[in-house]
């Protein structure tokens, strides 16, 4: 049943490590290698991405959509990963299983930088679209791919888009996640009861997203996501002085890893940074702190 109420007009004072009154999340898609691809044996390619060539259909392989994912591997996640630890802040990696199978050297330069990596399916694909028997050996894929290629077992979740009507529930009975992102319902985390259990939802969001620099209407350059993203952490700050909350920032290499635009995220990693009560916390720190502090 949908929840249209939620914490309603009074949220719930909450308080962060070091009284910040915004935990920053910063997330960054790790997907390159396991979108569909004609060239690794997928009946159809990828056909969601910066350049899409308009006359290209799914079924020919697209050369050119390929390498741009091969970018963000190759060049632009390091970039994105330089900029973390030149401002000293960690993230939460939703990473694919196959795409690090992949780029193992990438894999375990996320754990030993210390990133959190977190499950974002075997393959870069809908699970909406997936019965249930299919997606739980998906599930099963993406954990086991993880944890070797990384060797950290992700204790987070979250779908391409949107989850299907079994996700959570097939998640509970994996029983080794903390908390999943599958829902853009608020800016706390929050409990639903699943069975008679209960499962943290640490909600995502798609507003400060890097992806909307080729989906329309969006950023026409660094300034425009460099603003957005300001003006978000100083509404937040605003409020946080009696509700702190929680900011989602999404970013994939292929994307904010362009020279041009990877100074929109150096400049706010400046601003959060030089800003008293702004902090960042990788997913699973806040998991465990509402595990903690804010029971069911």
């Amino acid at each position: 049943m949908r929840d249209l109420v939620g914490y309603g007009w009074k949220y719930p004072k909450v308080r962060w490590p070091d009284d910040a009154r915004v935990v920053v999340s910063l997330v960054l898609n790790y997907e390159e290698g396991s979108e569909l691809c004609i060239g690794d044996g997928d009946a159809e390619g990828e056909r969601v991405g910066e350049f899409v060539y308009p006359t290209m259909d799914s079924k020919t392989r697209d050369l050119g959509i390929e390498s741009t994912f091969e970018y963000g591997s190759r060049v632009g996640t390091w970039r994105v990963l330089d900029l973390f630890d030149e401002y000293g802040v960690k993230s939460t990696i939703f990473a694919c299983g196959r795409a690090l199978e992949r780029n193992t050297l990438v894999a375990r330069t996320f754990t030993e930088r210390g990133h959190e990596v977190a499950g974002h399916g075997y393959r870069w694909v809908d699970h909406f679209r997936m019965e249930e028997d299919h997606e739980r050996e998906q599930i099963r894929l993406a954990v086991a791919s993880i944890t070797a290629s990384s060797g950290q077992r992700p204790v987070g979740w979250y779908c391409r888009y949107a989850p299907s009507i079994n996700t959570r529930r097939l998640l509970m009975e994996e029983g080794g996640f903390l908390y999943d992102c599958d829902s853009y319902a608020d800016e706390i985390p929050y409990w639903v009861e699943v069975g008679d259990r209960h499962q943290l939802i640490v909600p995502y969001q798609f507003d400060a997203n890097d992806a909307k620099f080729f989906r329309g209407p969006g950023w026409s350059g660094a300034g425009e996501f460099w603003e957005y993203l300001r003006d978000s952490v100083d509404c937040l700050l605003k409020e946080g002085r009696t509700a702190p909350k929680m900011m989602s920032v999404g970013l994939h290499g292929r994307i904010i890893g362009r020279p041009g635009r990877s100074t929109a995220l150096a400049r706010f990693l400046d601003y959060c940074r030089k800003t008293p009560g702004v902090s960042f916390m990788r997913r699973v720190d806040i998991a465990r702190w509402w595990h903690e502090h804010y029971k069911p």
